[in-house]
């Protein structure tokens, strides 16, 4: 058991939480929520003892493990990914590369040797690289990536190898600061398992309330200026904290109303004689009454509202066999869809599959390599792209000018109240463009859409870095409004509140489900992402229909002269994919010298804007090449997995029957 003891954490004259007292139980999972700098990231550094308390204490049990989720964790590129994660069980992995330095020894200790085997066997050592390899394989990174120096991968790609380290190494109390950050679908739903069987304590930040409403079973709130414990999943939380509150609001009301009722008497018979022993008695019960003043919470809610200049046409958009390839990889195969005015499309599908590709070709920012897109009769298009800085330029303008500029005939005051409604007010409207936080960006580009007013909304990824009032207010908004909206997103709450059609991109092409995510997730059954679960059960129906032995043999030959061509294939993509990575290393290493020159504040001063123009230019030219190759190396990296995946199930197939 961990307890806080009146725990208190200020910056200057900034209080975050004081005389937070709770006590954090074994078994137990703690959702950690909380506004946008409120304090939740501290909270877990205080636990973690990366950062001291400005008050009060935190008692921890003896000998506890501790695994902490750092996404600024310095790993060596050289490793092996496998081993990456194997170091999560420090001391075991430890054990085992002492046993192994001291076995090709010819002056090794017996007794030492014999001493680190019963350790190892004490404490499960022989299943340290099978757990590794699950745990990983679990968030997306497939066997035959694993012996891959991690230095080959991508920045999400390394966070979840360092997920895999943390899970890996079975601690007493799990601190996980956004853990489903650059996770798909099928990889959400493998931690939301793999939490659910977890045996120690779990304290989680996260923005995803369905994730919280599958995982926790109880939540921290920072508000109030405080740390308040509930318990239960996210939703039963929000509805305790309302009813908590309006039983307040109810009881102060209460209290208004009886001294306001006091305060007449006294008003009205102070001076008559007859009265006056009774108005100085209330006046006395008055002074005792002790009305508690609410605290305001940190909570803000921005004021998102999408209106449509005016109705577009009912044929909306047509799309016919597109197709897009990266190289010889092909992302995009056929794909056709009809919108119409007023749907609600969410695309939804594993990383690297195709999705923001396809939204990127329905607004003309990539071009289709066969195929047509038509879009209908007065159809006006706003984009929400998944990389901000893409939409809001290379220039420092301040949010009041880059606003502006999107609606040049409105006056200054009416600029000013449009950001004031997504929480930028005074002198915040003076900021630059380029130092706004990844929600404060979210917030300026849908303000832009308002102002715009486009009634085809196309939105990739939108509730990222947002927190949940903000969340709360775009879904709200997005019922309200009156055009169509396509989405691609990973929220399957954001999906689940606004989806009337589920188009769903899959590596065998792309299902359209004209219904809701919950409708689509009652037809397809719940493991309908887990492809390894539908390739078996696929494959133990068909066995289990078929008992003619000739004709089964003659699919099991089919079956495997087709794999065989992927195999062959299977030859070939990992040079391809290692040719994609390569040049998103490059790419990366060339944005991240530009970036150190800007924040270098001597670079300002000695270089000529037109060089400095320049730079920028190239910058965003760089961040566009990294965007697509990133897409490229996410596709092949799916294409492996799949098909080592489909090997691996045939083979098993095959042992049980031999």
């Amino acid at each position: 058991m961990i307890t806080f003891q009146n725990l208190s954490k200020s910056f200057g004259a900034r209080t975050l939480f004081s005389n937070a007292s709770l006590e954090l139980r074994p078994g137990a999972r703690y959702g950690l929520v909380g506004a946008n700098g409120c304090g939740k990231s501290t909270l877990l550094k205080i636990i973690a003892s990366e950062e001291p308390a400005s008050d009060g204490r935190i008692s921890y049990p003896k000998q506890m493990r501790l695994g902490v989720l750092k996404q600024d964790q310095f790993m060596s590129d050289a490793e092996a990914v496998i081993d990456v994660a194997m170091r999560g069980d420090k001391a075991v992995y430890e054990a085992m590369e002492e046993q192994s330095q001291l076995l090709t020894s010819a002056e090794a200790s017996p007794e030492r040797v014999a001493d680190l085997d019963d350790f190892i066997r004490t404490h499960e050592g022989w299943t340290l690289k099978s757990r590794s390899a699950e745990i990983l394989a679990g968030l997306g990174i497939p066997v035959v990536a694993q012996q891959r120096p991690l230095g080959t991968f991508s920045g999400g790609f390394k966070l979840r190898v360092l997920l895999a380290q943390v899970l890996v190494s079975r601690p007493d109390l799990l601190l996980l600061d956004e853990p489903t950050n650059h996770l798909d679908i099928l990889s959400i739903r493998w931690l939301e398992k793999f939490l659910a069987g977890y045996v120690g304590c779990a304290v989680v930040i996260s923005h995803d309330r369905r994730f919280l409403d599958q995982i926790a079973t109880h939540i921290l709130d920072i508000d109030y200026g405080t740390v308040t414990p509930y318990s239960g999943n996210f939703s039963q939380f929000e509805a305790q904290k309302r009813a908590v509150r309006e039983r307040k609001e109810i009881e102060i009301a209460r209290q208004e109303k009886l001294v306001a009722d006091k305060l007449a008497f006294v008003e009205r018979f102070r001076y008559k004689a007859t009265k006056a022993r009774q108005a100085q008695s209330r006046v006395k019960q008055i002074e005792k009454i002790d009305i508690e003043e609410l605290p305001r919470s940190t909570r803000r809610t921005p004021q998102f509202h999408f209106d449509a200049c005016r109705p577009s046409g009912v044929d909306v958009l047509k799309i016919a066999d597109v197709g897009k390839s990266y190289a010889e990889k092909r992302v995009l195969s056929n794909v056709s869809l009809s919108v119409r005015r007023q749907d609600r499309v969410a695309i939804i599908g594993p990383n690297g599959i195709g999705k923001s590709t396809l939204l990127k070709i329905m607004v003309g920012r990539l071009q289709a390599d066969e195929g047509a897109l038509t879009w209908g009769y007065e159809t006006h298009c706003g984009y929400f792209s998944q990389d901000h800085h893409d939409q809001l330029g290379d220039g420092q303008p301040t949010l009041l000018d880059w606003l502006w500029s999107f609606c040049s005939t409105e006056t200054e005051r009416w600029v000013r109240s449009q950001l004031g409604k997504v929480l930028f007010s005074g002198d915040d409207v003076l900021s630059k463009i380029q130092t706004l936080s990844g929600g404060e960006s979210a917030r300026v580009l849908f303000c832009r859409l308002m102002v715009e007013k486009p009634n085809v909304l196309i939105l990739d990824e939108p509730t990222n870095h947002l927190d949940f009032e903000a969340s709360d207010a775009l879904v709200s908004a997005l019922k309200q409004f009156d055009g169509t909206l396509l989405f691609v997103s990973h929220d399957r709450w954001f999906v689940s509140q606004l989806a009337t059609r589920i188009v769903e991109l899959t590596p065998e092409g792309y299902r359209d489900f004209p219904g809701s995510y919950d409708d689509y997730l009652s037809h397809c059954g719940d493991d309908h992402l887990d492809s390894e679960v539908a390739i078996l059960r696929a494959k133990a129906d068909d066995k289990g229909r078929d008992d003619d032995a000739s004709a089964r043999r003659g699919v099991e030959l089919q079956a495997r002269d087709e794999l065989k061509k992927k195999l062959n294939r299977l030859k070939n993509l990992p040079q391809r994919r290692d040719v994609a990575l390569s040049k998103v290393e490059s790419l990366e290493q060339e944005i991240k010298a530009i970036d150190d020159d800007f924040s270098c504040p001597e670079f300002y001063v000695t270089t000529k804007p037109e060089t400095l123009s320049e730079m920028q230019l190239r910058q965003k030219h760089l961040q566009e090449q990294l965007t697509d190759a990133m897409t490229e190396w996410e596709a092949l990296e799916s294409e492996i997995a799949a098909i080592e995946q489909e090997l691996s199930s045939v083979n098993f197939g095959d042992n049980t029957a031999g």
